[in-house]
C-alpha cells in the first residue's frame, strides 16, 4: 500500500502514511530496546578487558577508534543475535497478528480463519511468518561474516 502510493506519485500521502507508522513502530521497539542496551553494555564492558583492546591503547590510538573500530564489532555478534531473534518473531508475529504496521487486513483475515477453520488460509499465514523468521536469521547469519573476519562461510 504504501510502496503503491510513492509509485503513484502521491509523495503528500505517502509522507503522511509515514508519519502515522512512527508512533507503533516507537511502541513495538520499547520492549527490545532495554534488552538490547544492557547486553550491548555488557559486551562492551567484556571486550574493554580484552587484550588487544589494551594493545591498542598501549599502541597510541585515539579512543574512538579503538571503542568503535575494535571493540564494538566485536561486541556487536551477540547483540546482532538477539537483535535477529526479536526483529524475526516480532515481524513474524505482526505477520500473524497484524495489528499494527502495513498488515492489519492480514491479522484479521487470519484470524477470520482460524475461528472458521480455514486450514489452506491458516496454512499460508504460518508459512508467511516463518518464512519472515528464515529469512530475518539468514540476515543475521550473512552480517556474522562482515562483523568478524574470522568467520567465513563456504
Amino acid at each position: 500500500m504504501l510502496l503503491d502510493t510513492l509509485l503513484m506519485g502521491n509523495f503528500r500521502m505517502f509522507s503522511n502514511a509515514v508519519w502515522h507508522l512512527i508512533l507503533p513502530s516507537f511502541v513495538l521497539s520499547t520492549t527490545i530496546m532495554p534488552i538490547l542496551a544492557r547486553l550491548t553494555r555488557s559486551s562492551m564492558l567484556e571486550v574493554l578487558r580484552q587484550d588487544y583492546v589494551r594493545t591498542a591503547r598501549a599502541k597510541g590510538l585515539r579512543e574512538n577508534i579503538i571503542v568503535i573500530r575494535h571493540a564494538l564489532k566485536n561486541a556487536l555478534l551477540p547483540v546482532v543475535t538477539v537483535v535477529g531473534l526479536q526483529l524475526g518473531g516480532l515481524l513474524g508475529r505482526r505477520a500473524a497478528h497484524g495489528d499494527a504496521l502495513l498488515l492489519a487486513r492480514h491479522g484479521f483475515v487470519t484470524y477470520g480463519a482460524i475461528l472458521s477453520r480455514d486450514y489452506p488460509i491458516v496454512q499460508a499465514a504460518v508459512l508467511a511468518s516463518a518464512t519472515i523468521y528464515v529469512f530475518v536469521n539468514l540476515l543475521v547469519d550473512i552480517s556474522y561474516a562482515y562483523l568478524d573476519p574470522r568467520i567465513r562461510y563456504r
